[in-house]
């Protein structure tokens, strides 16, 4: 893999990239020859996600469903990589296992803001720096919950199912330049956010699994990473399934 350098010279953001597949990713492009800005909001993980990763990682603790905040981050890091060629989104939370009828509305409201907002405000503040430079790349990290609706998961569902809109949407105005607009839907892949599933909820997801098992973050960020090159030139606005089989669609 790190004989690869498809990314060489570029400047990446990668939001949640502290942990799980955002953290995945940024080793994936990092390896790759990309400086990498991780934003998360834990201070502790970012900066042991900066140190695995090497001394020119640029981080920002940076709150996504902050859209002043997520200006102020993009500015800095293209001043700091002085480019930003590729923003892969993927931070992101699950919210409560409940039916719809008792979702708590503050936590619907988080959910919405994290999951939805957050990448609509990363890609607002991304897509003027990629026009300016002529090139970029986009890679929103949705959920096969958005396409098929995961029971006593409302919010999630809804926020990623947006998340595909928002997507389609924005690779159609920017079919005119050369930046690409995608997003992926992976099955559960099995990290930190199982900490806010119940357990009757992992096991569902499981069994919907045809594969019988649950993605590795390696394997969601060995796709981002095409998405996020110069070969991914012909696919915008479009879904990329990575679901060991359950997606019907």
């Amino acid at each position: 893999m790190s004989e690869m350098r498809r990314f060489a010279g570029q400047g990446a953001i990668i939001t949640g990239g502290a942990a799980g597949i955002g953290l995945a990713c940024a080793r994936r492009l990092a390896a790759e020859g990309a400086r990498v800005s991780l934003w998360d909001l834990d201070a502790a993980a970012l900066a042991a996600a900066s140190a695995e990763i090497g001394a020119e990682t640029h981080t920002a603790a940076v709150d996504v469903s902050d859209a002043d905040a997520v200006m102020a981050a993009a500015k800095a890091c293209a001043a700091a990589l002085g480019r930003v060629d590729v923003l892969v989104a993927s931070a992101g939370i699950s919210g409560p296992n409940v039916p719809t009828w008792d979702y708590p509305l503050d936590a619907w409201r988080r959910v919405i803001d994290i999951n939805l907002h957050g990448v609509f405000h990363c890609c607002r503040a991304v897509v003027p720096i990629m026009r300016a430079a002529g090139y970029g790349r986009i890679v929103n990290i949705a959920s096969i919950a958005g396409k098929e609706g995961n029971p006593n998961a409302a919010a999630y569902s809804a926020s990623k199912a947006a998340v595909i809109g928002l997507t389609k949407s924005l690779g159609k105005e920017l079919a005119d330049t050369a930046i690409r607009v995608n997003c992926i839907t992976p099955a559960a892949v099995r990290t930190a956010i199982f900490a806010q599933m119940t357990e009757q909820h992992i096991n569902y997801m499981l069994s919907k699994i045809p594969l019988g098992r649950f993605g590795e973050v390696d394997e969601i960020a060995s796709l981002v990473a095409w998405l996020a090159s110069r070969e991914a030139s012909f696919s915008t606005g479009a879904v990329f399934d990575i679901s060991g089989g359950r997606a019907t669609y």
